[in-house]
């Protein structure tokens, strides 16, 4: 029997993605196959891609094309594979196959086909799969920290969002199936769990008839995991139950990741979330109540189609009023299998550009003054990253999520992957610095 090939990864896109990868590479190494960091020396190049905006799709094309013109066998997955498989296996020689966002389990099955010389697309018109802890995993992330799909797919059909198409409707994992996989994480050291779905607050909906995010938050303060962090909590899920459940558990973060995405009534229901309208402030308001110490993250969207100057103060006023920790700001991006995509009164890209560095502008100030308020603290830090050359350590405290919030520049001596006490010295308008309390 010859030998098998060499396949490496190119992971693009969210975190969701960055599961699917996960998976991917667990199900190879577990069938014997090699997985090389080197592009170069892989026989096979898998790139799990990202659609979900036109600057995504960008990069997805730059890196299959790049490895195309390095006469790289390519095999496409994700986001990408699902939306436009047939010109990509026909427009890209070098493309081997085509794996959708519900059929990467099949991994080993494609390779196999592709070394027999077929050209393989294999995606779910509609997709239905989501791995469990059954399935084997390669964690790509910081020994630290690890994420948790609680569920895939999703029910909400936003006029903006083409996810749907392309992850299919809600499917969410039991709550024991959560549970073991935690257990098997903490069980590798992992001192951070990310729970992480399209809507978390919707959890269990389509498996128990109602949400159980509540239930499910109180089963995982039973694994011994100092922080478990949510993402992805739509306003209209923070019940009481769930709030209450946020503030009883002691290693559930109080860190609420809330895709607000407007403020205005009449962007919100062109949106086509009218819903929440009625519920931005009165929510943000309880959580300060429920939980004061609570760290608010929120996402907008500027110069979706009919966004007037008036609806944009709006959103400006609700930040200032607010004063949320953290805010990311994304321009509106036309999709063509969306209802925004054909609506009247598209904004020019120059007025969205300035409306976007408008409202960060206004936020720093906010960011910096969230930051402020920890100096002189001692928090917790979880250590992620050493700079050889200086001897300094970068790592996040819990108001800090991976990749979208600031980091911990911390002096002094500690371990990759452990939480620390840090004593914060100096705050800036993202980032904050300090140094390690000796016991």
């Amino acid at each position: 029997m010859g030998k098998k090939p060499t396949i490496a990864f190119s992971h693009l896109g969210c975190e969701k993605n960055r599961i699917d990868t996960e998976h991917t590479i667990g199900l190879l190494v577990q069938a014997g196959y090699e997985v090389d960091n080197d592009e170069e020396l892989a026989d096979y190049v898998v790139v799990n891609t990202c659609s979900f905006i036109q600057a995504a799709r960008q990069e997805s094309v730059r890196t299959i094309v790049e490895l195309a013109e390095a006469n790289k066998k390519i095999v496409i997955m994700g986001c990408m594979a699902q939306h436009f498989q047939e010109q990509l296996l026909e427009e890209i020689p070098e493309a081997v196959a085509a794996i959708g966002t519900g059929d990467y389990h099949q991994i080993v099955n494609v390779i196999e086909r592709v070394e027999k010389g077929e050209k393989v697309k294999l995606v779910s018109p509609e997709p239905t799969y989501i791995a469990d802890e059954t399935t084997p995993r390669y964690r790509t992330t910081t020994e630290g920290v690890a994420y948790l799909r609680v569920a895939e797919g999703c029910d909400y059909r936003c006029a903006f969002c083409i996810i749907p198409y392309l992850r299919g409707n809600q499917r969410s994992r039991s709550i024991e199936s959560i549970v073991a996989e935690a257990k098997q994480l903490a069980a590798q050291g992992v001192q951070e769990i990310i729970l992480i779905s399209q809507i978390t607050t919707n959890y269990g909906v389509d498996l128990y008839g109602e949400p159980k995010l509540a239930e499910l938050l109180v089963a995982l303060g039973k694994v011994d995991v100092p922080w478990i962090r949510m993402h992805y909590a739509y306003p209209t899920g923070l019940t009481p139950k769930v709030i209450e459940a946020i503030r009883a558990t002691p290693n559930v973060l109080p860190y609420l990741d809330l895709p607000l995405q407007h403020s205005h009534p009449e962007i919100l229901r062109a949106m086509n979330r009218p819903w929440q309208g009625r519920v931005n402030d009165s929510i943000i308001e309880r959580i300060k109540t429920a939980i004061p110490e609570a760290v608010v993250r929120t996402t907008f969207i500027v110069g979706f189609p009919g966004e007037t100057d008036a609806h944009f103060e709006h959103l400006m006023q609700f930040v200032e009023r607010h004063e949320f920790d953290h805010v990311g700001v994304f321009t509106f991006s036309p999709e063509e299998e969306t209802p925004a995509y054909s609506l009247p009164n598209q904004i020019p890209q120059e007025i969205m550009d300035a409306r976007r560095d408008a409202l960060m502008a206004l936020q720093q100030p906010i960011s910096w003054r969230r930051n402020q308020a920890q100096e002189g603290k001692v928090v917790d830090v979880l250590i992620e990253q050493e700079n050889p050359e200086t001897g300094e350590y970068i790592g996040r405290s819990a108001r800090f999520s991976p990749e979208v919030d600031g980091l911990v520049y911390v002096k002094g001596v500690a371990r990759l992957g452990s939480i620390v006490p840090v004593k914060i010295t100096e705050a800036e308008p993202y980032d904050l610095k300090g140094e390690v309390v000796s016991s």
